[in-house]
């Protein structure tokens, strides 16, 4: 399972692949393996997200884990750059408590990717499970554009 290291204003994030698939994302990560055409990929598509040209991931993804953790991650890849939903109203969608959708998020192996960051409480910010925590999900936030939704 290579993995490619990418410089960006949120930290140095390490993204694996397994087998033709994105796998995970961690910050501090390292580089091991060879930088297959799909690593490649992520890190340009990671490099152009951080200068803001991206606003769309499109990169194959795979989650272990749950049925109800693909369904999560996948209708948190959905939610477009710059908006974002409450745990709630995912719940909603997936007829789940909010709280099993928010351990969902915090299981989510591909942040950023999958932007679980836009994902919110009713009530505030909710958790951030990537590096500084809710200070990482507000830059994050801050970068595209939904700072607004803080004030």
């Amino acid at each position: 399972m290579p993995m490619i290291a990418v410089k960006t204003r949120f930290g140095q994030l390490g993204v694996e692949e397994t087998d033709g698939a994105i796998t995970r994302l961690v910050w501090d990560g390292q580089a091991y393996g060879p930088a297959t055409p799909l690593l490649q990929e992520a890190k340009a598509q990671l490099k152009a997200y951080d200068a803001g040209r991206l606003t769309q991931f499109d990169l194959p993804y795979r989650i272990a884990g749950s049925a109800f953790q693909q369904k999560v991650c996948d209708l948190i890849y959905a939610i477009p750059f710059g908006e974002t939903r409450t745990y709630g109203a995912l719940a909603q969608q997936l007829a789940h408590p909010a709280q099993a959708v928010g351990q969902a998020c915090g299981a989510n192996p591909i942040p950023v990717i999958i932007p679980c960051h836009r994902v919110l409480a009713a009530s505030g910010l909710g958790g951030f499970s990537g590096q500084g925590g809710i200070e990482g999900k507000v830059a994050l936030l801050r970068h595209e554009g939904a700072a607004s939704l803080l004030i």
